[in-house]
């Protein structure tokens, strides 16, 4: 499949599911609630060394055999670990891709009461799960901090379940990309404490916070996909239809490079000044545009500070935690671990180093570096005095059965 492509795709879990049920069950033990793991934390820090080796296999192929100077588009999580290690490590013309901000952005049209997305201009800008609107117009106008609070806080339903995103906004001036249940497991102060979580999630659906909530919900899609395979082939076969393109970035990317039509979006890549006030090795995400002389960002954004300290926070634990994937260094996994702002706000450092030795041994069939450290992790396992706890966690919901969907869908098809 990659021999002689010019363009190379990546949506990789290694594990599947399976080593993501641990991600969020082993850290449940110590206290750790997380809704959806996969980008810090300890779900997403050890995703990411599940994923890295693979990604650079990837990289050595395509080099090997791609086409010269093709292009990776990354869509795999955790995005910055994965496009920092194929950039640095992989050698190889990487780009990460998301689609937070435009999520992001229909929200803020929609509550500002904009007749379509495309009246709202911005600049969002940060690094991936953690970018922020520091400039908003509605058709010219400057959309400033009390007018987007209040706003969202007079919407009927964004009101309810963004209610600790909203918390941000007062406090840091400005709007994160990210889904309430995202958002809450990379800051230290809203999944601390079960009462807390409880406060500020909303259960009406798991991206805002619900406890495990997107191992839930891609368990049942899994299930559900297993079930109705022939329902997904008849669907496939339907025309598509190009007035409802998606604003997914990588077809208007590789359009952009093939027949030079200009292509605006936001793209993960190497710093390298684009953001003034973040690190120049970290992968940022920020506005850019594509044409047939490639991927072009817009230089010299400087972040609010606050935003800029968050992000910090977020990127001194990814760069440890690909120097350990690429090191197999279970010492600087555990030291990445500790800075995480969740995990450190929750656990104290003897519970840290128990819990990464618990995980590294449960997902050594996917850690390969790690091969020589998981016989003394055992060791230390057997003879440990950390006390844990099974927890299903602050707002967790089982996962429905196939009978269960099935008449949900049925329900709602029927309601129209």
């Amino acid at each position: 499949a990659l021999e002689g492509a010019r363009y190379i795709i990546s949506c990789v879990r290694v594990g599947g599911l399976e080593a993501y049920a641990d991600d969020i069950r082993i850290p449940l033990k110590y206290g750790i609630d997380q809704c959806v793991g996969d980008t810090i934390c300890a779900g997403g820090i050890l995703y990411g060394q599940r994923n890295i080796p693979v990604i650079l296999d990837f990289c050595k192929d395509i080099r090997e055999v791609a086409e010269t100077d093709a292009k990776f588009l990354n869509y795999a999580n955790p995005m910055a670990m994965n496009t920092w290690a194929a950039i640095e490590y992989g050698k190889v013309d990487t780009v990460g891709l998301c689609h937070g901000v435009q999520h992001g952005a229909e929200q803020i049209a929609e509550v500002l009461g904009a007749k379509s997305p495309s009246e709202l201009d911005y600049v969002c800008s940060g690094i991936n799960h953690q970018t922020w609107f520091i400039e908003l117009r509605l058709n010219g106008r400057a959309i400033g901090k009390e007018e987007l609070v209040a706003a969202f806080e007079a919407h009927p339903v964004y009101s309810k379940q963004e209610k600790l995103r909203i918390d941000v906004l007062k406090r840091f001036g400005v709007y994160s990309t990210e889904s309430n249940g995202h958002l809450s497991e990379y800051l230290p102060w809203y999944r601390k404490r079960p009462d807390e979580i409880t406060r500020w999630i909303d259960m009406s659906d798991w991206i805002h916070g619900e406890t495990g909530g997107y191992l839930r919900y891609s368990t049942e899609t899994r299930n559900w996909f297993e079930t109705e395979y022939p329902q997904f082939l008849e669907a496939a076969s339907k025309p598509i239809d190009p007035a409802k393109r998606s604003n997914e970035h990588a077809s208007h990317i590789l359009e952009a490079l093939e027949t030079n039509r200009v292509y605006r979006g936001h793209f993960n890549v190497k710093n390298n000044g684009v953001i003034t006030n973040l690190p120049q090795d970290a992968i940022i995400e920020s506005p850019g545009f594509v044409d047939r002389f490639g991927i072009n960002m817009a230089a010299s954004i400087t972040l609010p500070e606050a935003c800029a300290a968050t992000c910090m926070s977020s990127i001194n634990v990814q760069r440890m935690s690909v120097h350990a994937a690429i090191a197999g260094d279970i010492d600087l996994l555990k030291l990445a671990m500790l800075h995480d702002p969740l995990v450190g706000a929750v656990s104290t450092p003897e519970e840290v180093w128990q819990m990464v030795d618990e995980m590294v041994v449960a997902q050594a069939a996917w850690l390969p570096q790690y091969a020589d450290a998981v016989p003394a992790a055992k060791e230390r396992l057997a003879k440990s005095k950390v006390k844990t706890r099974e927890w299903a966690g602050a707002a967790r919901r089982n996962v429905r059965s196939i009978e269960e969907l099935r008449a949900e869908k049925a329900a709602l098809k029927q309601a129209g």
